[in-house]
């Protein structure tokens, strides 16, 4: 059984607004599953910048039959928290601005200084978001995404996407030699991670808290499309990127969980266009180098962990809740 989580908009100056349940078909996360899956399967056979229009076309059109259908509530409205939307700037420039001095400033020519820049970037964008929700906001790291929350729908679901990346990418393809692909393997699970976090759990999450779902969704694929500035990408890039966005977005949104991403979809796709770019020549070291960042973050949220245990917060106004297949929630004012 699907489950959808949602970020429920309160709108009233005087108090929590009064919510309207609206049912939820079963058919309607199982079309959204379809959607990713059908996106991810069209990699392989239509050029990438017919399949960036197709999918965000199809995505759009989804949207809008679905806010007809049920109500535009939850897919546009929300309460604007502006203490959010001002750490996302802050955040988003930051990584955006370290990940350009490391790729375009220091480039390969200088190894130390891009590795720190690109590790810096790296911690910024997960241990960032984790230490604002849980010590600034006092929200739990369920609403960045981060837990065991709707497990068995994230486990299967996250099976099935990346069942379909490996079956039109790296299925049968021929790996070179382990010193060429095991270092990148290694930076595609670390990167991920840091993709996860800052771009599903905490923007596009931030962003529905304050306006709705699409524009979580849309802001979020276009924040990520256009955060690969950093690494030094032309401007005719980006389209591609804004579609593949669009289907991360989505498949973040059916749970509300970054295990439906990670460590499994999004490292695959990485690695494999890695491996297709044949522009990175990591050492042995690396390895090191990209453990080191994992282990932070993993101390960092650890720590946030434990914190939440001890204090126990419980979901604020305008954060992401769970519900039910059939309890999509319809706000008004008070």
């Amino acid at each position: 059984m699907w489950t959808m989580s949602t970020t429920m908009a309160q709108a009233s100056s005087r108090g929590p607004a009064a919510d309207e349940a609206v049912a939820w078909p079963r058919w309607v996360p199982a079309v959204w599953v379809a959607f990713v899956s059908g996106a991810l399967l069209l990699l392989d056979v239509v050029a990438l910048p017919v399949w960036a229009a197709v999918v965000t076309a199809a995505a759009v059109a989804l949207a809008a039959v679905s806010a007809v259908r049920f109500g535009a509530g939850p897919w546009v409205g929300g309460r604007v928290d502006r203490a959010d939307l001002l750490t996302v700037v802050v955040l988003y420039a930051a990584v955006v601005g370290l990940f350009r001095l490391a790729f375009v400033g220091f480039t390969q020519a200088n190894v130390v200084g891009l590795f720190l820049a690109f590790a810096a970037g790296l911690l910024v964008g997960t241990a960032g978001p984790i230490a604002y929700t849980t010590w600034v906001r006092h929200r739990p790291l369920s609403t960045l995404g981060l837990g065991l929350h709707r497990l068995p729908s994230t486990v299967a679901l996250a099976l099935l996407f990346a069942a379909v990346q490996f079956a039109v990418t790296l299925w049968g393809y021929r790996l070179p030699a382990a010193v060429e692909w095991v270092p990148l393997l290694v930076m595609s699970v670390v990167v991920g991670l840091f993709e996860a976090v800052f771009f599903r759990g905490f923007v596009q999450g931030r962003l529905e808290a304050s306006f709705g779902i699409v524009a979580g969704v849309a802001g979020g694929a276009m924040l990520y499309a256009g955060y690969h500035v950093g690494y030094g990408m032309g401007v005719g890039e980006l389209w591609f990127l804004l579609g593949l966005g669009v289907v991360y977005a989505v498949a973040y949104r059916l749970v509300g969980n970054v295990l439906v991403l990670w460590p499994l979809l999004t490292p695959l796709g990485a690695f494999f266009n890695h491996l297709q770019a044949g522009d990175i020549d990591l050492p042995w070291a690396a390895i090191a180098g990209f453990g080191d960042v994992l282990m932070v973050v993993g101390v960092v949220w650890w720590v946030a962990w434990r914190h939440q245990r001890r204090h126990q917060p419980q979901p604020a106004s305008g954060d992401a809740e769970p519900v039910g297949r059939a309890d999509v929630r319809r706000h008004r004012h008070a």
